[in-house]
């Protein structure tokens, strides 16, 4: 989607400051950090929230968790919180799938 910001990071339109990428997947620390550690992966392909993960797109939602795993665990952090809102009331501000990895600081709970 030529208009979606993400899309835009993901296709190298947009800089960031990457982490991780490869075919499917794009991770980069957020531009307006909430914790000492907060960085975002995405998919490459354009999937407007998780209300659209359907049988179609479900593995590469897989290999993002997997992801996630292996970064926080190549950084030494073994305890953070992983979020994706869906939708605006939900604070979703680029409509585009995105998980949020935050860490290094207590989280507190409930979160909003």
């Amino acid at each position: 989607m030529e208009d979606c910001l993400f899309c835009r990071i993901a296709s190298g339109e947009i800089p960031s400051s990457k982490l991780y990428e490869d075919d499917d997947l794009v991770a980069f620390y957020d531009i307006d950090p909430q914790a000492p550690v907060h960085f975002l992966v995405i998919p490459k392909q354009h999937i407007e929230s998780c209300g659209e993960v359907d049988g179609s797109n479900s593995a590469v939602i897989a290999k993002a968790f997997e992801l996630i795993s292996r970064l926080t665990k190549e950084r030494g952090i073994d305890s953070f919180r992983v979020v994706s809102n869906c939708g605006p009331d939900a604070g979703q501000s680029v409509p585009h799938l995105h998980f949020h990895v935050l860490a290094g600081r207590s989280l507190a709970w409930p979160p909003g």
